[in-house]
């Protein structure tokens, strides 16, 4: 975005970053926020998605990747995990490659954030009918190296 993009342009730019994503999820986002910080609505939305995540250096794909690691890592942000394991489905990563991401946060950030993590995914997956996960190691010893 050019420093002459106006408020209200960033906020209309994210809105719509939003909506392509995740469209259930930008009204609920400023609702849950008007009656104590309707700024920090507008800047979830201007900011985080009208800046950020419209940045075409990352695909969405990749972005969500990215998110779910450092929300995992981070911890107690299970509620913006929640919502970035919908918006991780919806722009294609499914729930074998989100569970891989979050097996190998374990090994980051410690097994009790990655199984948090692991929890909030697997209510997310029985949402919308996508346990069980079916995801096996290979047993002929080709596992891809670290």
């Amino acid at each position: 975005m050019s420093e002459s993009t106006t408020r209200e342009e960033r906020f209309e730019r994210g809105l719509e970053v939003l909506g392509s994503v995740n469209p259930e999820v930008g009204q609920r986002v400023l609702d849950s926020l008007a009656d104590i910080s309707p700024e920090m609505g507008h800047q979830v939305v201007a900011w985080g998605f009208g800046e950020i995540y419209s940045r075409p250096q990352l695909v969405p794909r990749d972005r969500q990747l990215v998110t779910l690691g450092m929300l995992t890592a981070l911890g107690g942000c299970e509620a913006q995990l929640e919502v970035h394991i919908h918006t991780a489905l919806n722009v294609g990563l499914t729930p074998e490659q989100i569970a891989e991401a979050l097996l190998q946060s374990a090994g980051y950030c410690g097994f009790p954030r990655a199984l948090n993590a692991m929890a909030v995914a697997k209510k997310v997956f029985a949402e919308r009918g996508l346990l069980p996960v079916g995801q096996q190691p290979p047993s002929d010893g080709t596992a891809g190296s670290a």
